[in-house]
């Protein structure tokens, strides 16, 4: 069993071998024309391998580059080696300056070309293509002779612009006639040698060209060059870039060896030097150039163009007469000079019952804006996009959505005419009329749900919202729409709603609260925003939902208040003296300061309700409260823990004196008689003092306190009694 190599073993052997194929063309090219150059005494008239390599560049991946120029320069010095005996045999260092300068001529070439034509085919554009190519050339050429130039004279004394002269020349041929030889090879590979079936054709000519050619060069008493111009662009004209660098080759070669051995017409100038013929066989290769490769990129770029063009006609008439749209050419006058076949599947009508009918088939109610449409598309040339209705054969309308220019006539020069497509709507006119039917009754539900409901795009910016928010804010929902979040709610509202604005936008759904200020009221909102999507899943901004909970929040403030609060009187209740009463004494003991803590009674107070009614005694409870609490600083706890009783518990007392004055204040705060409707009712209380420093439980104090009122009472009432000690 005969094993065969893999793909990747086999691709990497043909790379190989490439790469040995451009090593031994550079080699040979390189010492042949050195050595053509030493044994003639003349310069050489045309360099060879520039061309080649750059063709190879173009052709390979740019990964290969650089070992194919290494490649090069490989090759160059192995030839210069070899021709030691040579001008440039004794300074091997110049023949590596020289390769790195043929090296940057290269790259600036290949790159230049590469760069406007990552790719070179048939339907590229040869004239761009020429000119790019052309223009690198000229400065590549000159930058290298600059540089060789330089390199000779410090190396052997050459003179500087003689060689800048000789070798621009040289390398400019070498670029235009090999390099495009080399890539026409690369490119058309089999078809460099004919199409089939025309390949002796071909090359009969080929062979008379060349026979031509040599018949010239091989005397030297007339001046014929001008008769090769004629099977040089013959070839040109049949086939094009083969013929072309086949027939430039040729007259290369031979002008080439001819001049370089003193034969053809150049050797009719009897005192001209070996340079000099070198100098006109150049510009003779340089005229031949300039008249042909034009000629092969403007038949290039034609045969593209010519090809394009060919297909887009048949693309055209494979649209027209195929596509399901309707197509038509149609004079001034109105008269429908073709008619796509797709009529007959989209309206029932035949081509020619269709061209014989005028605008009767239009909907009557849609006559009058075609004919305005067909006017205005007269009058200014610019194209129409009108909808109108048509009559089927079957006697039901179909919706047309035509799209309408002015172009010159195909067939009739100087004439202008209206090109017609028209599409068949009606499924999507039907879906528009239910989705603004289904969009009505959106915007009905979502104008009157309790809510302001909104859509953000990825700018911040609203592009929808419904009508409650004029109910909610006094905003009308137009004046919201396309302007930014910040511009519709005020730089400090945004300031609260922008890190959720950007949580959502992140994709990630958030519910949060706020307040804001809304025609002079203060007003609570509960806003959830979530990411929104299209149907494809890509992001495209936020959904805003916002109610409006003032109301709510009122009732949870109205409720906490009444869980710390009495009811009656207003002031703090039993449990907000409960916590107010144990962070005073952790601040205390922390400190070491004292606590002063006042538990007060009204003296026959159960009297006073069985007497007057609870109403008075509803009434002497909060004058008494209102009294309290102005006697007391800001920072004191007012509290009622219960029918008559009443505390005040006072921090930063701390001598005695200090908690008498307070507590007198306190009992003569009720020196004035309350008056209840027609009645002024005496009232006087009973109150206990605690002056207690270092206290550890409020049960401790309160306890010292209810010693000092029950003291008070025994002593008759209408007083007060102050203990103090550690609890």
């Amino acid at each position: 069993m005969v094993m065969q190599p893999s793909q990747p073993h086999r691709e990497r052997w043909i790379v190989l071998a490439k790469m040995v194929a451009v090593f031994l063309a550079i080699f040979i090219t390189v010492g042949c024309s050195m050595l053509l150059a030493r044994h003639t005494g003349s310069v050489m008239s045309i360099w060879i391998p520039n061309g080649i390599l750059v063709a190879v560049l173009l052709y390979a991946p740019d990964r290969r580059w650089l070992a194919y120029l290494l490649l090069y320069i490989a090759a160059f010095l192995l030839a210069h080696f070899i021709t030691a005996g040579g001008l440039l045999g004794q300074h091997p260092w110049m023949a590596l300056a020289l390769a790195l300068t043929h090296v940057l001529e290269i790259l600036i070439v290949a790159s230049a070309i590469r760069r406007g034509f990552p790719q070179i085919a048939e339907d590229t554009r040869f004239l761009r293509l020429g000119r790019i190519a052309f223009g690198s050339t000229l400065v590549a050429c000159t930058l290298s002779s600059l540089m060789a130039a330089a390199i000779l004279r410090a190396a052997i004394g050459a003179p500087y612009w003689n060689t800048v002269d000789w070798w621009f020349r040289s390398r400019v041929l070498g670029m235009v006639i090999v390099g495009t030889l080399s890539l026409v090879t690369l490119i058309q590979q089999r078809r460099m040698f004919g199409q089939p079936g025309k390949r002796l054709r071909m090359w009969r000519d080929v062979v008379l060209h060349a026979a031509i050619t040599m018949a010239v060069f091989a005397q030297s008493r007339y001046p014929l060059l001008f008769i090769v111009f004629a099977p040089l662009l013959y070839l040109v004209f049949h086939y094009r870039f083969p013929g072309l660098v086949i027939g430039i080759a040729i007259v290369a070669v031979v002008t080439t060896v001819a001049t370089a051995l003193g034969r053809g017409p150049f050797d009719l100038i009897l005192a001209a030097t070996p340079g000099e013929r070198a100098l006109l066989a150049q510009v003779y290769l340089g005229v031949l150039c300039v008249v042909a490769v034009p000629v092969a990129l403007a038949l290039a770029d034609r045969r593209r163009l010519s090809r394009q063009v060919s297909e887009s006609e048949n693309r055209y008439r494979l649209l027209a007469d195929y596509a399901s749209d309707l197509i038509m050419r149609i004079s001034r006058d109105g008269t429908r000079r073709y008619v796509s076949p797709s009529v007959k599947d989209l309206l029932g009508w035949g081509i020619e019952e269709f061209i014989d009918s005028g605008s009767e088939l239009i909907h009557p109610d849609d006559r009058a804006l075609v004919a305005a449409a067909v006017a205005r598309l007269w009058e200014t040339g610019k194209p129409s996009l009108t909808e109108y209705r048509v009559r089927r054969r079957s006697g039901d309308y179909l919706w047309l959505e035509a799209l309408v220019s002015v172009a010159p006539s195909p067939d009739r020069p100087g004439e202008m005419e209206l090109v017609y497509t028209g599409r068949d709507i009606t499924q999507a006119k039907e879906a528009q009329q239910a989705l603004a039917e289904s969009e009505q009754r959106l915007r009905t539900i979502t104008d009157n749900v309790p809510a302001l409901i909104a859509h953000i795009d990825e700018d911040q910016c609203y592009t929808f919202v419904n009508g409650y928010v004029s109910a909610m804010v006094g905003v009308q929902p137009q004046m919201m729409v396309g302007r930014t979040v910040e511009e519709v709610r005020g730089a400090e509202v945004y300031a609260v709603l922008k890190p959720h604005i950007e949580l959502a936008l992140e994709g990630t759904a958030t519910t949060f609260e706020y307040e804001a200020d809304y025609g002079n009221q203060h007003h609570y909102f509960q806003a959830t925003y979530v990411p929104a999507r299209t149907a494809s899943g890509e992001a495209n901004g936020i959904y805003a939902l916002t109610t409006e909970i003032t109301r709510m929040k009122q009732a949870e403030q109205q409720l906490a208040f009444l869980a710390r609060h009495d009811t009656l009187t207003g002031i703090a209740n039993r449990l907000a003296f409960g916590e107010g009463i144990n962070a005073a004494i952790r601040r205390a003991s922390r400190g070491g300061e004292p606590l002063l803590l006042m538990m007060i009674d009204v003296d026959h107070f159960k009297q006073i309700n069985d007497t007057h009614g609870h109403a008075a005694g509803d009434a002497v409870l909060q004058e008494l409260a209102c009294r309290l609490r102005s006697a007391i600083r800001a920072s004191d706890l007012l509290a009622r823990l219960g029918g008559d009783e009443f505390v005040i518990l006072c921090e930063d007392i701390a001598t005695r004196d200090a908690a008498e004055t307070l507590a007198g204040k306190i009992t003569a705060t009720m020196a004035l008689p309350v008056v209840f409707g027609d009645r002024r009712l005496s009232v006087t209380l009973s109150v206990g003092v605690a002056l207690c420093r270092c206290v550890d439980t409020a049960d401790a104090l309160m306890h010292l306190a209810d010693q000092a009122l029950y003291r008070a009472k025994e002593h008759g009432r209408a007083r007060y009694e102050l203990l103090s000690g550690e609890a």
